[in-house]
């Protein structure tokens, strides 16, 4: 998103929001050629429910989801997703278990603790 996108949505009252989203309901209807009637019997509402709708009234956020699943406009939804971010720090700290050093292997060196190999023969 860009600022620009972002202010131009933030400087609109609610019921220009609303009646934006109430036409773009409209035109996808009427895209597919389809009556009120025809789409509110398929979402499960009532025809005046979904004019409300497409007017830009007040209408819950589940007959929102009900209209666009029946316009197959539920990818609209893909703004809403949270994206997984990821701190700095939690990307850095496996990097400092990484060794960056290797140690010789001379016999002046100490074996490792726990078990030694026996040597003797």
């Amino acid at each position: 998103m860009t600022d620009t996108s972002y202010n131009r949505w933030a400087a609109m009252s609610d019921d220009a929001l609303a009646a934006h989203i109430g036409a773009f309901v409209r035109h996808h209807r009427l895209a597919r050629n389809k009556s009120q009637g025809a789409i509110a019997h398929a979402a499960g509402v009532s025809r005046s429910t979904l004019s409300l709708l497409e007017r830009g009234q007040t209408v819950t956020v589940a007959t929102l989801i009900q209209v666009l699943r029946v316009l197959d406009l539920l990818y609209t939804m893909d703004v809403f997703t949270i994206p997984t971010l990821i701190s700095p720090l939690a990307i850095a700290k496996p990097e400092q278990k990484k060794r960056i050093r290797a140690r010789p292997t001379g016999e002046g060196n100490k074996a490792p603790q726990g078990k030694r190999r026996n040597t003797d023969c």
